[in-house]
């Protein structure tokens, strides 16, 4: 399989890439995405409800005819043996009736972003090494793409990598995770700012000619572990295909039958992937997206408008969704629109805060989205209501309730991506069951809401607040490329 570009193609650039240089190098020309040139089809032989998740994953990479050794990839999915329970790492729960929550964050740092940033950091590094080159590894994050980066690359050979996270606008134990990671190839950089400006400084220096030239200086090439790069979107299809699966094994579906995948979104990369498993052929009415104050894709999927142009990003209880620019609505609109109107609207954002689709384009989007948004009050209710009936949601799993009563129109089963575990926001869970606003520090919390609800601490949660910080500088937006050109040097 060939990777093409979203807003089409420049001179410097190649037409078309294999997986293994749309992972290594994943900035396109224009600025854009690397997408499938084709996308496989799954016949209804694929959906074997006896398969195990690694199984599934093999074959689904497998479909995709990646150019990667196939030990590599056993090697690579391996890695999900280190999970809570390595025969099933991503557990479906039947919560309500016809209500599901497929459960993402059993992985080491507790997110699920492990679920692809795990075999992907491996597979990458085996790249690496194969080519004999070094490799810097830029990652943003709202607060769970950082910690799963950092776990996966440490100490890989040749790799380094420096992950940027906006100061403040993380839960203390997600800024915890990253900044006591104690790899001898890791710089982790608070910044003085938010997520949307973390990520536009990886896409800027993932664009920018004078930082390769750089980094060239030291033999050094460049990549990144965001959901920009394909190599993460790729594992975030077979998650969704697994939860299909589940339902089949435990009763609740027949097989062909039509399920809603509702997702909490940021930057649309768990959406894209299950968009991607719908046109494959997974048998979805529709994707469900929920918002929250930041409600830039909501207004998106329910008016065709995206306009951040009198916005400022909020911080909310739902972290990792306090996105103002969401990078895989590109390759939503690629695939839809094609790439020059991609191209043209992310011109439009890029320099006028605002695009719009027209009443035909709209209605396309909506045949296989809708969405609604939340805010905070939402969800410390949801997350007190569903303690007191015996299952416990972290905040971004609660504004996906939004969607389950506002959207879930059709009597089939609604599956929601559960993508943190309840410790990485514990204050806010002890906020939701006190239904106070006080603030309280994390490890207070963490010892109320396990108290109160009688559920254990994840161990690798409550050894963070004994572990010694090695990396506590917090930079101006404009130090970051000369931070990490010392870093690398």
């Amino acid at each position: 399989m060939h990777f093409i570009e979203t807003r089409g193609n420049q001179s410097g650039f190649k037409e078309k890439v294999t997986f293994s240089e749309a992972i290594l190098s994943p900035s396109a020309s224009f600025g854009g995405l690397y997408v499938p040139e084709d996308l496989p089809v799954f016949d209804r032989s694929f959906f074997d409800s006896s398969l195990s998740y690694k199984d599934l994953a093999k074959k689904t990479l497998m479909h995709f005819e990646i150019d990667i050794e196939e030990n590599i990839v056993d090697q690579a999915l391996a890695l999900y043996d280190g999970f809570d329970n390595p025969d099933n790492p991503a557990p479906v729960v039947k919560i309500k009736d016809k209500l599901f929550v497929n459960e993402l964050y059993h992985g080491p740092t507790r997110a699920f972003k492990d679920m692809a940033l795990q075999p992907f950091g491996f597979i990458l590094s085996h790249l690496a090494q194969k080519q004999g080159q070094k490799y810097l590894i830029l990652a943003a994050t709202s607060g769970d793409t950082g910690p799963a980066a950092l776990e996966s690359f440490k100490n890989k050979k040749n790799i380094q990598i420096a992950c940027l996270y906006p100061d403040g606008g993380t839960s203390d134990v997600q800024r915890l995770q990253m900044v006591t990671e104690d790899g001898n190839n890791i710089k982790v950089i608070g910044i003085k700012g938010n997520f949307d400006d973390a990520q536009h400084a990886l896409k800027t220096l993932l664009a920018s000619d004078t930082f390769k030239d750089e980094l060239d200086k030291n033999a050094i090439k460049l990549s990144a572990a965001n959901s920009v790069n394909f190599g993460r979107i790729i594992f975030q299809i077979i998650y969704h295909v697994n939860a299909y699966l589940a339902l089949v094994k435990q009763n609740a579906i027949s097989q062909n039958e039509k399920i809603y995948i509702t997702v909490p979104s940021g930057n649309f990369g768990n959406a894209l992937g299950a968009y991607y498993a719908k046109k494959m052929g997974l048998p979805l009415e529709k994707i469900l997206i929920t918002s929250n104050a930041n409600n830039v894709l909501a207004e998106l999927i329910q008016t065709g408008i995206y306009d951040i142009r009198d916005k400022k990003l909020i911080l909310t209880l739902s972290p990792a969704m306090d996105i103002l620019k969401s990078s895989n609505v590109e390759r939503i609109l690629y695939d839809m629109f094609g790439a020059q109107k991609t191209k043209a609207w992310m011109d439009d954002l890029n320099t006028k805060g605002y695009y719009q689709l027209n009443s035909e384009e709209l209605a396309r989007l909506q045949e296989d989205f809708a969405a609604v948004d939340s805010d905070d009050d939402f969800a410390k209710e949801t997350i007190a209501e569903f303690a007191k009936e015996g299952y416990v949601m972290d905040p971004h799993t609660a504004t996906c309730i939004k969607a389950e009563s506002k959207l879930h129109e059709k009597p089939i089963c609604n599956v929601i991506c559960s993508t943190a575990e309840w410790t990485k926001f514990a204050p806010t869970m002890m906020n939701a069951l006190k239904n106070d606003t006080l603030r309280y520090a994390d490890k207070e919390a963490l010892e109320y809401v396990s108290k109160t609800l009688n559920i254990p601490i994840t161990a690798s949660i409550e050894e963070l607040f004994s572990k010694t910080v090695y990396h506590d500088s917090v930079i101006e937006k404009d130090a970051i490329e000369d931070t990490i050109l010392n870093f690398i040097n």
